[in-house]
Order: structure tokens, then C-alpha cells, then sequence
């Protein structure tokens, strides 16, 4: 079986796919990637199930080499991709050779760049999923030297794109209410909606911390507040009184107001955020929030598919552009006067 090899890799490279649902009671988070939209764009690109893993970079990717012919697509935050000193578009597939160096830089936006290949990585699965959870002790980083297997895969094109929904600047995200929300009066709620957040830079898979400007938010009896369930997208506040909004690692209890929860549709925002990136709340009514999110799952591959098209190179990323015949037909300009004459 053939494989893509690590040269070089980033901290925060890891092997993702949809995680390990139905282990929460067991003291498990789901894990699974950080943005699960871009997983969902991998898979139209390449025309293969969602269910495939991807390699994650958090930040930054490195190097890498195919062992055999490939084809790879670039999702997530955009980062400068380059084969072979050959700059490669983002959001689309292209065939990597044979022996070809493949080197991924740092996120030029947003925070979580995903590599894919056709056929999906082959490693072993650990309670139902390639994912590494490195908070659980599951699985590891990938390093220099490794050598991911490559399932066989037919029917994967290279020079394709998507158009993607924008995600990496921050803005507003819809939020519904949680097992605390009422423990924050109106004017706290109102006040919490009202505020532009700062994306901390303290951050990871586990979560993301916000800051903002003014007093902190406080709950009524927060002190009294017994651990239970928490889950990724849970809008918890610290002890000081600041936004913590968890992240697919998170732990599985927690004793901390909660103001409500991010849907998951907009969990991407928050995950793809870089440090000191603006974000606002949108508290919605929960039953539609589940009616958009039904909708959203039941045409998201038939509406990804759809959106993929043939890549029209750049011609600033072209490094052998000077081979094309890019206009034909140039005469001196005194052609006509001389069949005149």
C-alpha cells in the first residue's frame, strides 16, 4: 500500500475525521476535526464519503512526500501550499507525482488548513475512528518520518475547486440557550449579546478563550453550580467572569455557567478565528436552530458536490507561464497599408 511520507510537520499536525460519537457517558469527548465543514469540502473535491480522515494542521503544515502518484486536496485555512516550488491553489485537488515534495506554510488565515488525499488514510481505527484525541490520550502528533498509508482510490481528478463559505475572519454566531442561560439575568444576557470579543490567544482544540472590554459576566449562584455534561460549543464562563467556548477536545464535565451553546454549524467560526480576530452572539430559538441544521445535513453533499468546478490556474502561480502561446495572431501593424499599396 502506498503512502504519504512526513518530512517535516508542524506541532498541531494530526490525523482528524468525524471523531467518536457515543462514548460521552464514558468520560469521552467526540474529538474529530476542528472544522468539520472542511472535512465535508475534502470529500466533494475528491468525490468520496465524509467519512475519510484528513491531516489537520493547526497553524502550520510542513513536508511532505507521495510515495506514488496522488491525488490531494487543500481545505480549511489557507495556507501557502507549494509542489515542487510550483504554488498550488487552496480549496482544490491536484495530483502530486511520484517523488514530488509537497511543503505547506502557515495559515494566512483562519487557524486549521486540512490535507486530504484520495482514497483516505488507511491507518488503524481506535474505537471507531482514525482521529488522534491527544487530550485522551489517543493517538499522537504526526513527526518527521512517519509513513501514513494511502488507500487505493479511483476516480479523483486533479484541477478542480469549490467556492467556500468565508469562515476564517470572525463575526457573528448563532447561540442557543443551556442548562445555565437563566442563571444570567436579562441585562447580563443582553449585555453578553451587545459585546464585540477578542479572540484570546490562548486557544487549542480544547477550547477557545475570548476577551472583551467592561465588567465580567457573572451568574446567579454560580458558586453553587455542580459539575455535569458539557459539550463542544458550550459558552462557559471562568471563575473571572470571561467567555470559554469549547472546542472538540473538550472535557466531558464542567462546573462553569454556561450562557448558552454555539450551534454546531457555526462552531467553525469560533475554531477558525486567529488571535485577535472580532466576535459577536446571536442567541436563536433552539427549534430553529435544529430545523436549519436538519436542513443543512440533509443537501450538504448533494450542495457541495454542485459547487465543485474546473480550477482556472492563476497566472501569478504559474512558474511556467512563459511556455504558453498566450495570444496569437501579432503582426508589425502595417499589414493592411501594404495590401493597400
Amino acid at each position: 500500500m502506498t503512502a504519504l511520507v512526513i518530512l517535516s510537520a508542524g506541532p498541531g499536525v494530526t490525523l482528524q475525521d468525524r471523531g467518536r460519537p457515543g462514548w460521552l457517558a464514558h468520560g469521552l469527548s467526540q474529538g474529530g476535526a476542528a472544522d468539520r465543514l472542511a472535512l465535508a469540502e475534502g470529500a466533494a473535491l475528491l468525490g468520496q464519503g465524509g467519512g475519510h480522515a484528513a491531516l489537520e494542521m493547526a497553524g502550520f503544515g510542513g513536508a511532505f512526500a507521495a510515495e506514488a502518484d496522488m491525488v490531494i486536496a487543500l481545505t480549511g485555512a489557507p495556507m501557502r501550499a507549494a509542489a515542487e516550488g510550483e504554488r498550488l491553489a487552496w480549496n482544490a485537488t491536484h495530483l502530486l507525482r511520484a517523488g514530488e515534495r509537497l511543503e505547506i506554510g502557515g495559515a494566512e488565515a483562519g487557524v486549521y488548513g486540512y490535507l486530504h488525499v484520495a482514497g483516505g488514510f488507511a491507518g488503524p481505527e481506535v474505537m471507531g475512528s482514525r482521529s488522534a484525541h491527544l487530550t485522551a490520550g489517543i493517538g499522537a502528533a504526526v513527526a518527521a518520518g512517519d509513513r501514513l498509508p494511502v488507500a487505493p482510490a479511483s476516480g479523483a481528478r486533479a484541477g478542480l475547486t469549490i467556492d467556500v463559505a468565508h469562515r476564517f475572519s470572525g463575526g457573528t454566531v448563532r447561540i442557543v440557550a443551556s442548562a445555565q442561560t437563566a442563571l444570567f439575568g436579562d441585562a447580563e444576557r443582553a449585555r453578553f449579546a451587545a459585546t464585540e470579543f477578542t479572540r484570546d490567544t490562548r486557544a487549542n482544540r480544547q477550547g477557545v478563550r475570548l476577551s472583551h472590554d467592561g465588567a465580567p459576566f457573572r451568574a446567579e449562584r454560580q458558586l453553587s453550580i455542580l459539575s455535569e455534561i458539557i459539550v463542544p460549543g458550550d459558552v462557559q464562563m471562568t471563575g473571572e467572569g470571561t467567555p470559554y467556548v469549547l472546542l472538540p477536545e473538550c472535557q466531558t464535565m464542567g462546573g462553569y455557567p454556561r450562557i448558552g451553546t454555539v450551534v454546531p454549524d457555526d462552531l467553525p467560526v469560533i475554531a477558525q478565528a486567529g488571535p485577535g480576530t472580532r466576535l459577536r452572539f446571536r442567541f436563536v430559538a433552539l427549534d430553529g436552530a435544529v430545523a436549519d441544521w436538519r436542513r443543512a445535513r440533509a443537501g450538504e453533499a448533494a450542495r457541495l458536490a454542485a459547487a465543485v468546478r474546473p480550477l482556472i490556474r492563476d497566472p501569478a502561480t504559474m512558474a511556467d507561464l512563459l511556455s504558453y502561446q498566450l495570444v496569437g495572431g501579432v503582426t508589425a501593424g502595417d499589414d493592411l497599408e501594404r495590401e493597400e499599396g
